[in-house]
């Protein structure tokens, strides 16, 4: 019941989110391998709560394929790592981004909202705070006969608090604790439960390595950085009373960055990075003593590493559950740039693919990022066809901005 109630709730959360909810019974035929029961690809995604945790909020990183583990650092950086403001160009920056969800299907009041921003302690540490804020809209609350218990407004939000320090001239890290409180339908009952609003608590870390003085042939100076972050460690995370609890979206994300320098006025960046969800891998239905109550019964901890190692089909599986994101940006005068990017999830395990685009213009301390995209499979995606933007206010800048 657990399960199915968690289900349902995270379809409430996520509004046709492309994570599929239910691992798909397979079959393992013995010429075609492992297939669903229709002959297509065996559907097996990774499951988790509270998704809008990975939901990506800004606009930058999302017009480059939602890479940004290895970019310099901004006012946005705690969604992706915090290590990166330890080299941030700024002492202080402030963002806003608004995010419209499921606009393609006319709703006009499902959105993310996300407010970031940091300061410089010094050269060598600085301190960030964020705020997440999901909001469903106004929802129609029913039973299993279809009659009506009321209307609610069901929202998620999580709050973050980062720091970061320099422990070397190219080198950083960072911690980030965070609150989730996800109220999807408190007061609400399903199967005898009384619903409540579930709470979570969790941590980041994150890690740069960032040089940018590697002289090209003209003399210039080039850029180079290597992030990578796991994110969402914490608690597990219920809606009821039960002690059977959900596990948060624990991720890694792995990435490098490289800034030509091509002249006083002209920059290109190329980014590529890789994300894996660090949530078991539920039962695909092609091995009876596979036990779900047991997979689910893990500690957050021991499912971060059992992540690696315990897909159904193997070691292929396990790669398959990796994404991948590439883009690139050019800077014209530190105010003018023109970004894109693409982004590829495997098929079996959720089918995400699709192109960005996006515009950036900076005049003084002001900033505005848009970015659009493109789905580019059949998969539906909440942001098919949809414009993001984010203001960026930066202060004190002390140094180039890329």
């Amino acid at each position: 019941m657990q399960r199915i109630l968690r289900n349902s709730l995270s379809i409430l959360a996520i509004c046709c989110l492309t994570f599929s909810l239910n691992a798909q019974q397979c079959i393992d035929d013995p010429e075609l391998g492992v297939i669903s029961p229709d002959g297509s690809p065996c559907v097996n995604t990774v499951i988790s709560a509270v998704p809008f945790l990975r939901i990506n909020p800004d606009a930058r990183g999302g017009a480059m394929g939602d890479a940004g583990v290895a970019l310099s650092g901004d006012a946005n950086s705690l969604h992706y790592n915090a290590s990166r403001l330890a080299f941030a160009p700024e002492e202080a920056a402030f963002g806003a981004t608004y995010t419209p969800w499921l606009q393609a299907l006319g709703l006009n009041d499902v959105y993310l909202a996300y407010i970031g921003g940091y300061k410089k302690l010094d050269e060598f540490q600085a301190v960030g705070a964020s705020l997440r804020y999901f909001s469903l809209g106004d929802i129609q609350f029913t039973d299993v006969n279809g009659l009506s218990t009321g209307t609610g407004k069901p929202n998620e939000f999580e709050f973050a608090l980062a720091y970061t320090r320099k422990l070397s001239d190219r080198f950083s890290a960072s911690l980030t604790g965070k609150y989730i409180n996800s109220n999807l339908a408190s007061g609400q009952e399903v199967s005898g439960k009384v619903l409540e609003a579930g709470q979570a608590f969790a941590a980041d870390l994150g890690f740069t390595y960032r040089n940018d003085n590697i002289r090209s042939s003209g003399g210039r100076r080039n850029k180079f950085a290597i992030g990578a972050a796991i994110t969402n460690i914490g608690s597990k995370i219920t809606y009821t009373k039960d002690t059977v609890r959900d596990f948060l979206p624990a991720n890694l994300a792995v990435g490098a960055a490289y800034t030509f320098d091509l002249d006083a006025y002209n920059e290109i960046t190329v980014t590529a990075e890789t994300n894996k969800l660090l949530v078991p891998t539920g039962c695909d239905g092609t091995d009876v003593f596979c036990d779900q109550d047991a997979i689910d019964d893990q500690s957050p901890i021991s499912g971060i590493f059992s992540s690696f190692s315990d897909a159904p089909q193997g070691f292929g599986e396990e790669l398959r559950e990796f994404t991948y994101s590439v883009g690139v940006e050019y800077l014209y005068d530190k105010q003018f740039a023109v970004r894109a990017g693409y982004f590829s999830e495997h098929s079996t395990k959720g089918g995400r693919k699709y192109l960005t685009a996006g515009l950036g213009l900076k005049y003084n301390i002001f900033g505005l990022n848009f970015s659009y995209l493109v789905p580019t499979s059949s998969q539906r995606n909440p942001l098919d066809n949809t414009l993001r933007f984010s203001l960026l206010f930066d202060f004190g800048a002390t140094a180039d901005a890329r």
